[in-house]
């Protein structure tokens, strides 16, 4: 009879996608980091919408039944319901990870010398995004209401798209952009340089190194990337080779301390029934912004949404 009821119980919140952790729909986030599918708003005038942007397990690959997993999305939902100059935010998990870019089918692309031809993932990407923006616009959602935000190769995704088309939506939110490996590590930016640790990466993958670069300075062109970005020192992608977002106009760049504490507190990521401190994780540097401390800069997100409603 109990495990009956159990059943029955689960079925009742079918709607709700939420497995083992594993998140696997797109949908909005709630304050207790579970996804319910659907785009319903009640008073769209009166809300603000965040779209969240999960990183990627390759750089241009498609990958089916993957997503997101609900230590990453934890702080997302502590944003949920707060309320900026009376409008309350909501933030949509946005999964797109089921489809790849153009060369990815293009055997030892990246191992080749081949430059990037067609649209890669993250442009992709960026289209579908621009494609649920429009969606909320025609729900009543203004559209300096609707913030872009992601991480890791989101949080590129976040940068690229408010290089090219800052017309479209408020602003981004950019946590720990990089999508090309473990640059950082690899290379041994520390020790040698950005400058030498970038031409050992070109001179062993001059087809990837070409496309970042590109994306870079496409980046950096822009006019004005009204987008928050976050960085740690210690990321083993690119925490050492973000430098270059100093010289984006509109970047407001934060370093999330030197070490894996923020404000001297230890940063511990929860996951649906388990915990760990993050200096513990394999990449911890990469995963700061999903250590619960990392909610001390909720005032700066909060702050940055406000300037941005203006």
């Amino acid at each position: 009879m109990k495990k009956l009821l159990l059943i029955l119980i689960f079925l009742t919140v079918s709607n709700t996608v939420y497995a083992n952790g594993k998140i696997l729909k797109s949908g909005f986030i709630t304050k207790l980091a579970l996804v319910k599918e659907g785009m319903n708003i009640d008073d769209p005038k009166n809300k603000i919408i965040i779209i969240y942007n999960h990183g990627q397990n390759s750089n241009d690959k498609a990958h089916k039944n993957e997503c997101i997993w609900v230590n990453q999305i934890r702080n997302q939902a502590s944003l949920v319901g707060k309320e900026i100059n009376g409008k309350k935010i909501m933030v949509y998990n946005f999964c797109t990870n089921d489809f790849a870019g153009d060369m990815s089918l293009k055997k030892h692309w990246w191992n080749s010398k081949t430059p990037y031809v067609g649209k890669h993932k993250l442009d992709k990407r960026i289209e579908r995004n621009l494609e649920l923006v429009e969606k909320f616009v025609s729900i009543g959602v203004p559209r300096k209401q609707i913030i872009i935000s992601g991480h890791s190769c989101g949080g590129l995704l976040t940068l690229m798209l408010l290089s090219a088309y800052p017309e479209k939506v408020g602003g981004g939110i950019s946590y720990m952009q990089a999508c090309f490996g473990k640059l950082s590590k690899t290379y041994k930016v520390k020790k040698v340089g950005s400058e030498k640790a970038l031409e050992k990466f070109a001179k062993k993958y001059p087809g990837p190194a070409e496309l970042r670069a590109r994306q870079i300075n496409n980046i950096k062109q822009s006019d004005n990337v009204s987008v928050l970005a976050f960085t740690h020192p210690k990321d083993k992608w690119e925490g050492l080779l973000s430098d270059w977002l100093e010289e984006v106009p509109g970047v407001k760049r934060i370093v999330i301390s030197q070490d894996y504490k923020i404000k001297g507190k230890s940063c511990v990521v929860k996951g649906d029934d388990w915990q760990e401190n993050i200096s513990a994780r394999k990449n911890p540097g990469h995963e700061m912004n999903q250590g619960l401390c990392f909610q001390y800069y909720n005032t700066e997100i909060f702050n940055f949404i406000a300037s941005r409603l203006k």
